[in-house]
């Protein structure tokens, strides 16, 4: 197996769901722009075909006859945003509105734009039939509200996330709504799942999410009856089956790389499996298999301090989340050490945890919230977090640059990226791809009794003439993590030609509840988490630095610090940086 303890491994970029294929130096500018404009094009006459009388009526029908399932949604829920919600106030991602007894939160400003995707996404619907009496009918009168407004037609509404996430809220309420539901508000609540997952079928806007919209599609036909439902459910299991092999790798990884985009979709996974059987369909055994690896790898991003590991566009989603998508197998297998196929190894010592992102980020289509954070590592002592990212996610809008590989724990070189997001125009048609990352990564580790060797190698700094190898030893006995981060030129550079130094460092991103403080010595750091222990950070750098820093949690950035590495490096020659973390004698 790739990557299996004592042996090597080399993961390459691929054209993942239509991606394009990242050879030589990096995806080939003019093979994305000519997507770009294909896109923009087909954006274009979507948006108009969309919002047409004609278009309208075609999601339209069949007409559902009524409501079947009642599918259950594994995710945890608040039943106090639920009650402040019955108390005039809506609570969406970091924003409030407050409505009062009759307000509309659908026919005024939302404060922020995260608030309006959660809005019209139906976020708060879950939240709110856990909250008691009084719930389904505040409910049944704000689907009214949002059908009033936006039932028909809007671009904002009816696209992306929104759209996909409303359908499958609303399926997975519905049944619960109907008893106190009229047969008019019934018969609008299938239709609305309807159209929803109709639209959902033909839409291309969000092609990253192919799989998750098949499954919603799938969830909504089984919440349905009549021809509706079995056209729906058809559709939906045609192309679950068709995708569900490519998005889940074989180690339970998620092809975007995201390890919380893995935990979103087991949940949506589980959801399917118990629509199914409550339609009396046994489920698909390839859905049976994807839930498994899914579970497994759940289980791998876990890390020390019950948190998800953090790394490409995924945040450090909480224990009760995590509980609650392994609560279906909580006697499940230890998870291995090595994640290959994803493209992560994680080591565990005595009291360090370190998880480390080996693999080169997705590309094309999956790659929307791909970071350039080649090599990056994430260090937990017990339940302290003490190094991780900036853990950008997609909900912290407008911030790409955090997707750089300065706001991760990894090596930099001058003021440039090992691989950068598109922008303007081109971001607009297909979505803020990452180009020009790392294409092949090679990995090779060693588990012995007195420590894990892991070295890690990449070509994200190859436009520079470099290689950039990190190697990480966690040495058992000492329970200390040794590292050797290094610049190797690529080819046969002459060492004998102009001089020509570039300025790069090794960061290493606190968690926001973490403090660091620089030693007499101007070198040595002392970290210290929740607990109060100590630990030292130790390094040969030239110039050692602590610099202030953003942590995002849920789209919204706290305030943190960074510990940088300084040096300086000759392409045709090299460079490398040591470094050395051991706990500190007197905490």
């Amino acid at each position: 197996m790739e990557g299996a303890p004592g042996t090597g491994s080399s993961r390459k970029s691929s054209a993942l769901a239509g991606g394009p294929k990242a050879r030589g130096r990096g995806a080939r500018t003019k093979g994305v722009t000519l997507k770009a404009l294909g896109a923009a094009i087909r954006n274009n006459l979507e948006r108009e075909w969309f919002g047409s009388p004609p278009h309208r009526a075609a999601i339209s029908r069949p007409r559902p006859v009524g409501l079947a399932a009642h599918p259950h949604d594994p995710r945890p829920v608040d039943p106090d945003r639920g009650r402040q919600l019955l108390d005039g106030v809506l609570v969406l991602n970091g924003g409030a509105l407050r409505l009062g007894e009759t307000g509309d939160p659908f026919d005024q400003p939302s404060p922020t734009r995260q608030f309006a995707t959660a809005l019209h996404g139906f976020d708060w619907l879950p939240h709110l039939l856990a909250a008691g009496p009084g719930s389904s009918r505040l409910a049944l009168r704000l689907l009214q509200d949002w059908r009033r407004v936006f039932g028909t037609w809007n671009a904002f509404s009816w696209s992306g996330e929104r759209l996909e996430r409303r359908t499958f809220h609303l399926a997975c309420a519905a049944k619960a709504l109907a008893p106190e539901a009229s047969d008019a508000e019934i018969s609008a609540m299938a239709l609305d799942i309807a159209r929803g997952a109709r639209q959902l079928l033909k839409a291309s806007d969000a092609p990253e999410r192919k799989l998750e919209r098949a499954v919603v599609v799938t969830i909504a036909g089984c919440a349905l009856t009549g021809k509706a439902s079995n056209q729906l459910m058809a559709h939906g299991l045609k192309r679950v089956h068709a995708l569900l092999d490519l998005i889940v790798l074989p180690d339970g990884g998620h092809a975007s790389r995201s390890p919380e985009a893995g935990l979103e979709l087991l949940f949506d996974l589980l959801t399917l499996d118990d629509a199914l059987g409550q339609r009396g369909r046994p489920a698909p055994e390839a859905l049976t298999r994807a839930i498994d690896r899914l579970s497994s790898s759940v289980r791998f991003f876990a890390m020390a301090d019950g948190h998800l590991a953090a790394f490409q566009g995924g945040e450090a989603i909480g224990p009760k989340r995590i509980a609650a998508a392994l609560a279906h197998d909580d006697h499940g297998p230890r998870p291995p050490q090595s994640a290959p196929h994803v493209g992560y190894q994680k080591m565990q010592g005595g009291s360090l945890q370190v998880m480390a992102d080996a693999g080169p980020p997705a590309t094309g289509v999956l790659s929307v919230a791909a970071c350039a954070q080649p090599a990056a590592v994430e260090i937990v002592f017990g339940k302290d977090r003490l190094i991780t990212s900036c853990g950008w996610s997609p909900e912290a809008a407008g911030a790409n640059a955090f997707r750089l590989s300065s706001a991760a724990s990894t090596v930099s070189v001058g003021d440039g990226s090992a691989g950068r997001p598109l922008s303007g125009w081109r971001a607009n048609a297909l979505g803020p791809w990452l180009i020009d990352g790392a294409t092949e990564v090679e990995v090779k580790r060693h588990d012995a009794d007195t420590g894990v060797w892991l070295d890690i190698v990449h070509d994200g700094w190859r436009r520079l003439g470099l290689t950039h190898a990190r190697r990480l030893y966690l040495d058992l006995k000492a329970d200390e993590l040794r590292g050797e981060d290094s610049l190797v030129p690529i080819g046969s550079a002459n060492p004998d030609g102009p001089r020509r130094y570039l300025p790069f460092s090794i960061t290493f991103h606190l968690h926001p509840d973490a403090r660091a403080s620089l030693a007499r010595d101007g070198k040595s750091v002392l970290i210290k988490g929740p607990s109060n222990v100590g630990w030292w950070l130790r390094n040969d750098a030239v110039d050692v630095a602590i610099t202030p820093s953003a942590h995002f949690d849920h789209g919204h950035a706290r305030p943190a610090g960074a510990i940088v590495l300084k040096s300086q490096v000759r392409p045709e020659k090299g460079a490398k940086i040591r470094w050395k973390l051991a706990r500190a004698a007197d905490h």
